[in-house]
């Protein structure tokens, strides 16, 4: 057999000929006969276009010249898909799309009719890869359609303002629970973990009036709750006074009834005595106020019963000055 090489021509034999092209197919079948399974991964393997079976990660060893081939799925990796906006540098395909699809994405309506405009993200991770690989001709589309609708359905049953200030919890529990039951009724092979609000925002030509109602609305409940303040600091002092007062004028009734009862039980007592002997309490009663009056008067004058006048018992002199 004769073999042009550049400009000059060799006769090779057809033997040598045959055994090179035979060891080029031998080695290039050993080489496909060994593959690797990354360690996040599966491998779903075919034999001649039919499942034969999942292989985990390592060195693994099939059939060569196509015969058979391999699947990779990384089935212990979490994988997301975002919507309205894009991450850059991201290995996954499907984790976003093009700045117009972006924009569709996020713009969304409210149960009020008012817009908003929605970021969100979807973290995910493959469970079943025979389901992923053959169930849906795109399942990583087929979940982001999935998603989209979901969100678009919790965001349409509430208002404006719970999407923009309180709701944002509720509706992550509501869309994971909504999109978990998709995915398992329609089969997708893959388990979602979590959905999170990223941002969420008016429209741009209403945000910087929608900002100011926000800050008009934060200063009222900063003015309510100084008033709170003010009214759970001067409520409880008033109360304490009141409550001062009313047990010092228990205390007064108490004292005052007390020193009634006394007196009464004293002039009952001196009653009693009175009428064994009345002549002697009178006297009694007569020194006793004496001795506790006298002591008060500053000049005291003692005359005789017989005395006419008391003239000549004064001293007619200036009076002096009372300290």
């Amino acid at each position: 057999m004769i073999v042009r090489i550049g400009r000059t021509y060799y006769s090779l034999p057809v033997r040598l000929l045959a055994g090179g092209v035979l060891g080029v197919m031998l080695l290039a079948a050993l080489v496909s006969t060994f593959y690797t399974i990354e360690a996040e991964s599966q491998g779903v393997v075919l034999r001649f276009g039919r499942y034969l079976k999942t292989v985990e990660p390592g060195l693994q060893v099939r059939l060569p010249l196509g015969m058979d081939r391999v699947y990779r799925v990384p089935v212990r990796r979490q994988l997301k898909q975002e919507f309205g906006f894009a991450t850059p540098g991201a290995t996954y395909p499907y984790q976003f799309t093009d700045t117009r699809e972006q924009e569709l994405e996020r713009s969304m309506v409210t149960g009020d009719l008012n817009a908003a405009s929605v970021e969100w993200v979807v973290q995910f991770r493959v469970n079943d890869p025979l389901a992923y690989l053959f169930a849906f001709r795109d399942p990583d589309h087929a979940l982001r359609d999935l998603s989209e609708s979901v969100m678009r359905t919790v965001i349409g049953d509430r208002t404006v303002d719970e999407v923009i200030t309180v709701g944002r919890q509720e509706i992550e529990v509501e869309a994971l629970t909504r999109l978990k039951r998709l995915v398992e009724q329609y089969g997708l092979g893959v388990s979602i973990d979590q959905i999170q609000l990223k941002n969420v925002n008016p429209p741009t030509p209403v945000q910087a009036s929608f900002n100011e109602v926000n800050q008009a609305q934060q200063e009222r409940e900063k003015v309510i709750n100084l008033a709170r303040g003010e009214y759970n600091k001067a409520v409880p002092r008033a109360r304490g006074e009141a409550e001062e007062r009313i047990r010092a004028a228990e205390g007064y009734a108490i004292r005052r009834v007390n020193e009634a009862e006394g007196d009464a039980a004293r002039f009952t007592a001196m009653f009693a005595e009175y009428t064994k002997a009345p002549e002697v309490t009178r006297q009694r009663l007569y020194l006793e106020m004496i001795e506790e009056v006298l002591p008060r008067l500053r000049g005291k004058i003692v005359v005789d019963e017989s005395a006419r006048q008391v003239l000549p018992l004064l001293q007619l002199q200036p009076a002096r000055p009372t300290p």
